[in-house]
């Protein structure tokens, strides 16, 4: 019982940083109706921009994140405006061939700029707090603060979503892009707003995965599966059912480990999106934003 307890929190730890992922790939296909395979290296990028600010300021490995965020939101703005924008009115294969080019292209700029070896935020082991009233559960501060920060974005995105004017607007978009044009929505301020919150939320699920492990320069190329088993299990457009995909990805790949090795936890992702895709591929929330 106890094992079966904490893989529930590491799993709750992983759907966080994919659950972070998922919101942004969903988003950006609901808005722009491509997927980005680039969004697991906007994740490695995040991170280690991150490391670099506390490695220049000195500060606290939990100041890489407003870091990665801020930086992220920015490199994402940037990419879409020099890259996605002039090919944006294309076939949308054009766009997803185009993302998998830049995924190459971040990726090897990490390697150049920060080498190919194994990095972390803060060395030192983490003493974890002991849970004698859950059967001496070993929970660590980080995975905590992981999900707690995790639900505060989630809870941030969700109002923007619902009560600001800019995040209905991004929900017409997604629900019928040519009369949201129509009735005069800024279809280009939204656009921006949709790489912002993608790149941001990227950003932040690098400095996660990196507290949890390392920083190493495919760390997002191997979260990718999971993510896009995360978006379209959850309903590929569909931000809140992002978050619900993520959290059973993460936590069904977790407790996998208790009857298989844990190498083959990206294989239990990549069979629930074969099954989603075979039995529900609309995804368990149909719809849009």
């Amino acid at each position: 019982m106890n094992d079966i307890l904490q893989l529930l929190v590491y799993g709750l730890v992983l759907g966080s940083v994919l659950s972070m992922g998922a919101i942004g790939v969903s988003m950006i296909f609901g808005i722009l109706r491509f997927a980005h395979f680039a969004h697991g290296d906007f994740m490695t990028l995040g991170a280690y921009m991150g490391l670099a600010f506390i490695g220049v300021a000195g500060l606290s490995p939990w100041w890489a994140l407003p870091a990665a965020m801020i930086g992220m939101a920015l490199v994402a703005v940037a990419i879409d405006q020099l890259v996605y924008r002039r090919i944006r009115r294309t076939q949308p294969v054009i766009l997803l061939i185009s993302s998998f080019g830049m995924a190459l292209i971040l990726r090897s700029l990490i390697q150049l700029i920060w080498g190919s070896d194994n990095q972390t935020y803060a060395s030192g082991i983490q003493f974890p707090w002991r849970l004698d009233w859950l059967g001496g559960l070993r929970l660590k501060p980080d995975h905590a603060w992981i999900v707690l920060i995790s639900l505060g974005l989630i809870v941030t995105v969700h109002l923007f979503l619902s009560r600001t004017r800019l995040g209905k607007a991004m929900r017409a978009m997604s629900d019928n892009m040519d009369l949201a044009l129509v009735t005069g929505i800024p279809a280009e301020r939204v656009i921006m707003m949709t790489w912002i919150i993608g790149g941001a939320l990227a950003g932040a699920a690098g400095v996660f995965l990196g507290i949890d492990t390392r920083l190493h320069p495919v760390m997002g190329w191997t979260a990718l599966l999971p993510i896009f088993a995360a978006t379209i299990l959850g309903g590929i457009g569909r931000p809140y059912g992002a978050i619900v995909g993520g959290m059973v990805i993460g936590i069904s790949m977790e407790m996998s480990t208790l009857f298989m090795p844990a190498a083959y936890k990206p294989a239990v992702a990549f069979a629930i999106l074969v099954a989603m895709l075979i039995v529900r591929p609309q995804g368990i929330f149909k719809g849009t934003l």
